[in-house]
C-alpha cells in the first residue's frame, strides 16, 4: 500500500477495514461525504480532525450503529455483520450509562458473549479470562467494584479490558484517552502499542495533536471528507492540517510544535 492513500483507489479484499464511498447524513444533511479508505493491517491508526468533522460518526457507521446514506463497508472482504466477532469497540466514555448496577468483572465478561453465545451459562473459564484482562489493564483489584464507583480513568480501563477479552483482530476506540489522568493515558497507549505488536489493527479517534507523532504510525485526517490518509511521517504536515482544521490557529500552533519535535 502506498504511504499516502489515493481517495477512490481500488480496494483490497484483504484489508481489515475497507470503506467504499460512504456518505452519512443526519436529517438529510451530510456529515460524512464519499469516505473511501482501506485500513492497513497491523497498524495503530489515528483519526484526527476538528469537532464536528465526523470522526465518531465514521466509526459508528462502519459498525452499523447508525445508518449510511450510501456506500458500504467490508471487514476482510465480507460485510461487517458476518465478521462482527473480529471487531471490538470502545465508545466515548460520556455515552455510557455508568449508573447501571453492574460490577467491573461483569462488564468485562460481557465481552465474551460473542464466544459464549446468548442464553448460555458463563463458566469459570470465562470469568478467569475476564480477570486476566482486568489484570492486564491494572484493574484486577477493582473486579467487584460497581462501575459507578470507579473514577473516569478506571472506567475507561474496564472498557478496554472488555475489548481485550473479545480477542478481536480489529479495535475501534473513540477518544479512549480523553479526560483521563496521565498515568491512565500512558497505560492506554502502551496497551494499544502492544495490540499493534500482535498484528492487530487499531483505529483511534484522537484529539491531542501534540501527541500524534508519538502515538500513531498511520493517520486519517478527516473533515467531513478524508483530507489525507497515510503514514504519519508523510501526511502529518502543516499543509494537511490547514486543509483539515482551517483557521483554528490554536490547534495549528500546537500541531506545528508537534511536527517540529
Amino acid at each position: 500500500m502506498k504511504a499516502s492513500q489515493a481517495i477512490g483507489s481500488e480496494h483490497s479484499s484483504t484489508a481489515p477495514v475497507s470503506i467504499h464511498d460512504m456518505t452519512v447524513a443526519y436529517h438529510r444533511k451530510p456529515v460524512l461525504w464519499d469516505v473511501d479508505f482501506d485500513a492497513p493491517e497491523g497498524k495503530l491508526i489515528g483519526i484526527i480532525g476538528p469537532n464536528g468533522a465526523g470522526k465518531s460518526t465514521m466509526i459508528k457507521a462502519v459498525l452499523d450503529l447508525i445508518p449510511k446514506a450510501s456506500g458500504r463497508v467490508s471487514i476482510y472482504g465480507k460485510p461487517y455483520k458476518r465478521q462482527r466477532r473480529l471487531v471490538a469497540y470502545v465508545p466515548q466514555r460520556e455515552t455510557v450509562d455508568w449508573d447501571f448496577p453492574v460490577h467491573a468483572l461483569d462488564v468485562v465478561t460481557m465481552g465474551r458473549y460473542g464466544q459464549i453465545g446468548w442464553c448460555k451459562p458463563v463458566t469459570r473459564a470465562h470469568k478467569d479470562q475476564a480477570m486476566a484482562a482486568l489484570e492486564r489493564v491494572g484493574m484486577a483489584d477493582y473486579a467487584r467494584r460497581q462501575i459507578s464507583q470507579l473514577s473516569g480513568g478506571q472506567q475507561q480501563r474496564v472498557f478496554l479490558a472488555r475489548a481485550l477479552v473479545q480477542e478481536a483482530q480489529i479495535y475501534f476506540m473513540d477518544e479512549p484517552s480523553s479526560g483521563v489522568d496521565a498515568a491512565t493515558e500512558k497505560a492506554i497507549i502502551t496497551l494499544l502499542q502492544d495490540l499493534r505488536s500482535s498484528n492487530k489493527t487499531v483505529l483511534v479517534v484522537h484529539h491531542d495533536l501534540q501527541t500524534v507523532s508519538d502515538y500513531f504510525d498511520y493517520l486519517i485526517l478527516l473533515n467531513m471528507r478524508i483530507v489525507a490518509a497515510g503514514s504519519t511521517r508523510d501526511v502529518f504536515t502543516k499543509e494537511n492540517l490547514h486543509k483539515t482544521y482551517g483557521g483554528r490557529l490554536t490547534l495549528l500552533d500546537e500541531a506545528a510544535q508537534a511536527i517540529a519535535r
